[in-house]
């Protein structure tokens, strides 16, 4: 059994899809950042950064994971599922995954601060981020013009850049004119596991535009 510590962003979709998808049994410890409980020193015991999410893996004697990245290569691991046993593609998955971790989490994430949650709007780095994102929303574009996924088969760097590209619009970012990406977009999101993981955590209650956008700045000011 697997404990998920999350909360309804990317990176938090990220693990819940990897669960789902490879079917392993797990537990929801849904956190609320805007309450900063991610910053309570029994979460610091299992990831020291104080990010979600994390995980702890009860079979193995309580095994800590974090970042998002590394949980998914754990998953596959432990599973088997996602895995490719050929080194080539292996190295593939990971490059993309890569990708992911390095640069569209990253600009994207400057692009959704700047965009939706900075006191102060500042042209410069708003366009900066948007046009990073846009510039690398294109390059998976055109892989996804030579593949149908990013490794070539479905797999974990799929799970891991779905669920940011899933909400370019927050940041600003817009995928007009990139069908093969669009294309990418609906057949991950039609998956059935991958709308389970989507969905987790249950939001507990509706929340309008100006309250997200003061949450974030809060978890921002930490």
């Amino acid at each position: 059994m697997i404990d998920l510590y999350t909360a309804a962003t990317p990176n938090g979709w990220k693990a819940s899809i990897a669960l789902e998808e490879m079917g392993i049994p797990y537990e929801v410890k849904s956190l609320r950042l805007d309450k900063l409980e991610q910053k309570q020193e029994s979460f610091l015991r299992i990831n020291p950064n104080g990010r979600i999410p994390a995980i702890v893996d009860r079979d193995a004697g309580d095994f800590a994971v974090f970042e998002s990245g590394a949980i998914l290569l754990y998953l596959a691991e432990k599973s088997g599922k996602f895995w490719p046993s050929d080194p080539k593609q292996r190295s593939l998955a990971v490059q993309w995954l890569m990708f992911q971790m390095g640069g569209v989490g990253p600009m994207q994430g400057q692009a959704n601060v700047f965009f939706r949650y900075a006191p102060e709007k500042i042209p410069f780095a708003i366009s900066r981020y948007q046009n990073e994102t846009r510039r690398l929303y294109e390059v998976l574009d055109r892989r996804l013009g030579e593949a149908e996924y990013l490794a070539g088969d479905y797999g974990i760097a799929d799970m891991a850049t779905w669920p940011w590209v899933s909400i370019s619009e927050w940041a600003g970012v817009s995928v007009d004119g990139l069908a093969n990406l669009q294309r990418w977009l609906a057949a991950v999101g039609a998956r059935p596991a991958v709308q389970r993981g989507r969905a987790v955590p249950k939001s507990e209650q509706p929340r309008d535009e100006e309250q997200v956008r003061q949450a974030g700045a809060k978890i921002l000011q930490k």
